[in-house]
């Protein structure tokens, strides 16, 4: 079998394989091709792969030669022409918005996993891409507030005078959110946390942040770890509690992310009005729309003092690290798909390669995207 790393588009400086996780492959004796300065965002060279025994080629022989393709973005339609009827691709392609995507690779008997799709369970936590890039994005999330921020994060008492502690509002208490809560603890700030789920409250103060409880959620106990639709009568009550934390925070870090549908707006236009001139706000759900009114994705807006500072692949920006774990998780994943010698086997039964695959045998067969169809 031959498998291929294809190198990522403009912006995206992640690499699917690092060199010492192809030669993994390698080992099992598959044929690993990459394209020429696929790594390079991510410090690994080409010589560094070659060193390795993977084959250092051009994107076309890529796609033309592989039987499996790691891409973590989409492929162009010029892509998806080249590919081998058959081909496997696995990456992470957000197939519940790229749902017409899907349905054109379906068409070309393409068989497409996307990691992102993988059920919340026990035994996927090993090759779960999405905590793993969450981990990093919430990290990075209060490095850049720091970094834009006009003021110190931590008390400080000096001759000059006492600087108080930057009051920072993190709005999702998931993978990035508990990251970005630990982060900023260590940075000295003082911080609150709204989340729907009352379950994660204890994981919340055990990171000394205070956790701001609003009555009457719904209850996400059955969504697999994601967070759920609100009622309007909750919705109202916690805007009212945001509309106070966030009129008296100098940082907010938002992550609200819904499967399938667009981020929920939790900062209103009022509630920006109200924000300090010089607030900061680093809003990691861009991508599928933000969670204010105002966030626009890779920009950066400033209004009425107030920065809005949107990125929904604040990964991207720790290219090395992001990789290294992100390779991890796809190796993990492998280990379901592959016999130990290097072939494919796909077995359905198993629930996590049931529910990440998304497109196999000229069909789309996966629940979700199909009903979005």
């Amino acid at each position: 079998m031959t498998a291929g790393i294809l190198k990522e588009p403009q912006g995206e400086n992640r690499v699917s394989l690092l060199p010492e996780q192809a030669a993994t492959l390698i080992k099992k004796g598959i044929t690993v091709l990459v394209e020429d300065g696929a790594g390079d965002g991510s410090f690994a060279n080409n010589d560094t792969y070659l060193e390795k025994g993977v084959k250092v080629v051009s994107r076309s022989e890529v796609l033309q030669q592989s039987d499996m393709v790691f891409s973590i973005q989409l492929l162009t339609s010029a892509d998806e022409s080249l590919l081998k009827p058959n081909a496997v691709l696995l990456g992470v392609f957000q197939p519940l918005f790229q749902f017409k995507t899907m349905q054109s690779w379906s068409t070309k008997g393409l068989t497409t996993f996307s990691l992102d799709m993988l059920p919340r369970t026990t035994r996927a936590q090993a090759m779960d891409v999405l905590s793993s890039q969450a981990n990093i994005a919430g990290y990075k999330a209060v490095l850049t507030a720091a970094n834009l921020f006009p003021r110190y994060f931590p008390m400080f008492m000096t001759a000059a005078g006492s600087i108080p502690p930057a009051k920072v509002l993190i709005l999702g208490a998931g993978v990035a959110g508990l990251q970005a809560i630990a982060t900023a603890k260590r940075l000295g700030a003082v911080i609150e946390v709204f989340d729907t789920r009352p379950a994660v409250k204890e994981e919340v103060m055990s990171l000394g942040a205070k956790f701001v409880e609003v009555e009457g959620a719904a209850d996400a106990s059955k969504a697999g770890g994601y967070a759920v639709e609100q009622s309007e009568e909750y919705k109202q009550k916690q805007q009212q509690k945001l509309a106070e934390s966030a009129a008296k925070a100098d940082i907010v870090i938002t992550t609200a992310q819904i499967p399938g549908k667009t981020a929920p707006i939790l900062l209103t236009e009022a509630m920006l009005d109200n924000m300090k001139a010089g607030s900061i706000i680093i809003d990691i759900a861009s991508a599928t729309g933000g969670n204010t009114p105002f966030t626009k994705n890779n920009e950066t807006v400033v209004r009425k003092g107030v920065t809005i500072y949107g990125n929904s692949n604040l990964p991207s920006t720790m290219a090395f690290d992001s990789s290294k774990l992100y390779g991890k998780n796809v190796l993990n994943f492998l280990q379901l798909i592959l016999t130990k010698e290097g072939a494919i086997n796909l077995n359905f039964e198993d629930d996590l390669v049931k529910g990440s695959c998304i497109t196999h045998g000229g069909s789309i067969v996966n629940d979700r995207v199909n009903a979005l169809l």
